[in-house]
């Protein structure tokens, strides 16, 4: 059985619970009281990942840590179809980047987000100049890629975890006070996120509305 060791309100472990809805995974949920309660600082939390972060998941007596590689798993585990992670190597290292790319949208958007919603001692104006750095490139990127006919941040036709990786602290920006207004097609990107099936919400990010046909 999965659990996941989560923060209601933290883009990395909806990044999970995301994932797991598309995929029709059943788990169970211990919640960690991030903010204002610390406990993943807590000793109980650090025995279960020593760096003291969330999200950890535990599937039977296996223990992971970072979304990054939980995403990975997942899908190689339980993605019956094999393309939320791809077999391929090109398209493997495609990801993974992009994974990196969300380590960086986390340092940045994430970053103002909590200094401002939640009292860290972050520098907000350089974590907002660097968010706005990575979404001028996902923005070009994306806008490249809508002419080429791809409408994913990689190349195949159909989204990955790369996707899931990337798109909640971009959706969650505003809380950081970092406005999407210049980038449409990364707004393109998150609204098509959002009409995958099997996609659930949280706090800040809901559905899209219908999609307009031409």
């Amino acid at each position: 059985m999965i659990t996941l060791y989560d923060f209601e309100l933290s883009g990395n472990c909806y990044k999970l619970r995301l994932l797991m809805s598309i995929l029709n995974l059943p788990y169970d949920i211990v919640p960690v009281d991030f903010f204002p309660g610390r406990q993943h600082k807590a000793d109980w939390f650090l025995r279960l990942n020593p760096f003291g972060q969330l999200p950890v998941l535990k599937d039977d007596d296996l223990v992971l840590s970072d979304s990054g590689a939980i995403l990975a798993y997942l899908a190689k585990k339980y993605d019956t179809s094999g393309l939320w992670f791809p077999d391929d190597p090109a398209i493997t290292a495609e990801v993974l980047r992009w994974h990196a790319v969300a380590d960086d949208i986390t340092s940045t958007s994430s970053a103002a987000r909590l200094a401002l919603g939640y009292d860290y001692n972050f520098n907000i104006e350089k974590s907002q100049r660097g968010a706005h750095r990575i979404f001028r490139l996902m923005d070009e990127h994306l806008w490249f890629g809508e002419k080429a006919g791809r409408d994913w941040l990689c190349s195949p036709a159909h989204p990955t975890t790369a996707d899931i990786a990337c798109f909640p602290y971009v959706m969650l920006s505003e809380e950081g006070g970092i406005s999407r207004q210049d980038y449409p097609a990364l707004r393109r990107w998150t609204d098509r996120v959002r009409r995958i099936p099997g996609f659930t919400v949280m706090s800040g990010i809901f559905p899209a509305g219908p999609a307009k046909v031409d």
